[in-house]
């Protein structure tokens, strides 16, 4: 009986990319405005948690979040920013839906990120709620802190150093047998210096601009990995399915293929 020969098939990020770039900001502040120019300068995209019932002078208000945070995705962290693992469960859970709603009665669109306020969580919380804070789910040992750095391959192997030390290594990863993500997160206000700022635009001008690197949201790659796990491809390799409403990239014996949504491709 002959076999086929099985073919060498990888899932790629769009335009058949290996590496991924994302940075996710807490709780809005008047920071947030530089930041995400910073973001736009370069090319750059992110996610920022905001609390719905937090109307204060430091923070962005709400009027000017459809505009400013155009291009990257609006996420909840809570309504009222409280330490939700000291909290009853319904509360939690009344804390978080009343900042979605919030949220998306501002944005105008389904608000489907979360990030914990102040790190903090439970299994019983994680259960309960659709979290997309991977980082403070699976590593509850770190904190925000200015200019952290989550540097991991989606296998969720943690690394953890310098901003500009692992921006270059991570631009440096040549290797497209792997998916890569470089995940930057914390909070505006923590840049308290000029030296601050000026260390945030030399990661921007590393990182940014790469035709090897996807710059999305959290959510964009969320959503993305759970399409390209749903391809269906034949027993022998040579044709995949997509049944999803995005296109999905894979990269097959060296040659890259875009999968079209709802079609079939033959892979040859």
């Amino acid at each position: 009986m002959n076999y086929t020969e099985p073919k060498v098939i990888y899932t790629c990020f769009p335009g058949g990319k290996h590496k991924v770039l994302t940075m996710s900001y807490d709780d809005g502040r008047l920071e947030d405005r530089r930041l995400v120019e910073l973001f736009n300068r370069y090319g750059i995209r992110g996610t920022f948690n905001l609390n719905g019932g937090l109307p204060r002078p430091e923070r962005i208000p709400e009027s000017e979040w459809v505009e400013l945070y155009k291009g990257h995705e609006v996420a909840c962290h809570t309504y009222h920013h409280p330490t939700i693992s000291r909290s009853p469960l319904d509360q939690t859970a009344r804390q978080v839906l009343a900042d979605r709603m919030q949220l998306e009665g501002v944005m105008g669109y389904p608000v489907r990120g979360l990030a914990y306020p102040n790190g903090s969580w439970t299994p019983e919380i994680a259960a309960l709620l659709p979290i997309r804070d991977a980082i403070a789910a699976e590593h509850p040992e770190l904190t925000a802190a200015d200019l952290d750095l989550i540097s991991y391959k989606l296998q969720k192997k943690v690394v953890r150093t310098w901003l500009l030390e692992d921006g270059k290594r991570f631009v440096e990863l040549y290797k497209t047998q792997y998916l890569y993500m470089m995940y930057v997160w914390g909070h505006s206000f923590e840049f308290r210096t000029e030296e601050d700022w000026t260390l945030m635009e030399q990661f921007c001008q590393l990182a940014g601009g790469r035709e090897d690197t996807w710059y999305a949201t959290n959510i964009e790659i969320v959503d993305y990995m759970a399409d390209a796990a749903r391809l269906q491809y034949t027993a022998a390799g040579d044709k995949v399915c997509n049944p999803n409403a995005q296109s999905i990239w894979v990269e097959v014996d060296g040659r890259h293929y875009e999968i079209p949504a709802g079609k079939t491709v033959a892979l040859v």
